[in-house]
C-alpha cells in the first residue's frame, strides 16, 4: 500500500462511499492502483464519534463507509465510482444481502460540487440505460463528517480472511472485483 505522504498533496483527492459492510468495500478498493489509503468508518449520521454497536443499532443515521484517498494522476473520481457500482448492489435499499439496515445503505458522500455532479450524472445514466434490472437507489448526499471505525475493523479481510463471513461474503466479492478490474490492480 502506498503511503499518503509519498504523493504530492495537489494530486490527492478523497471519496467517501458506503456499499454495505465496510469490510467488503475496503478489501476491494485496497486492490486498485492509485488508491493510497482506505479507512473504514462511519458517516451520514448526527451522533459524533459513534461506536460500532451504536451504528449497528440502525438508530445513529450513520452508514458503514470507506474513506478512500487516491492519486488523481492514476484514478479519477469517475473511475472510483465505476468501482463503486461494481463493488456492491446499488439497487438494494438499506441492505446488502443479509446485512440489513440503514447502516448498510448504498451512499456516496460527495466532497464538492464536481463529485456531486459526476455521481448524479452517473446514477442517472445507469438508470436511464437500465444497466441493472432494478433502479439504482444509491443516496447521494453532501459529506459532513467521517469517523474512523475501531482499529479491529481496519484491514479486516487482510487480518481475518479465514473467518466465515470473510470466506463466504468478502472473498467472492474480492474475486469478482479482481476479474472486473484486472487491468487496474496494484502489481
Amino acid at each position: 500500500m502506498s503511503d499518503v505522504t509519498s504523493v504530492p498533496p495537489e494530486f490527492l483527492d478523497t471519496a467517501t462511499l458506503g456499499g454495505g459492510c465496510f469490510w467488503c468495500t475496503e478489501a476491494q478498493y485496497k486492490l486498485l492502483d492509485g488508491v493510497v489509503n482506505v479507512v473504514s468508518g462511519y458517516s451520514g449520521g448526527e451522533i459524533r464519534n459513534p461506536a460500532y454497536k451504536e451504528v449497528c443499532s440502525g438508530r445513529t443515521g450513520h452508514a458503514e463507509v470507506i474513506q478512500v484517498v487516491y492519486d488523481t494522476r492514476k484514478l479519477s473520481f469517475d473511475q472510483i465510482l465505476e468501482a463503486f457500482w461494481v463493488s456492491h448492489d446499488p439497487t438494494q435499499l438499506n441492505r446488502q444481502g443479509n446485512d440489513i439496515g440503514t447502516q448498510y445503505r448504498s451512499v456516496i458522500f460527495y466532497h464538492n460540487a464536481e463529485q456531486q455532479r459526476i455521481a448524479e450524472t452517473y446514477k442517472k445514466r445507469l438508470n436511464d440505460e437500465q444497466v441493472f434490472s432494478d433502479p439504482v437507489v444509491t443516496e447521494i448526499s453532501a459529506f459532513k463528517a467521517f469517523y474512523p471505525a475501531e482499529d479491529y475493523h481496519q484491514d479486516y479481510y487482510a487480518e481475518n480472511g479465514d473467518q466465515p463471513y470473510c470466506q463466504f461474503v468478502v472473498a467472492p466479492k474480492v474475486e469478482k472485483f479482481k476479474k472486473v478490474f484486472k487491468e487496474r490492480l496494484k502489481h
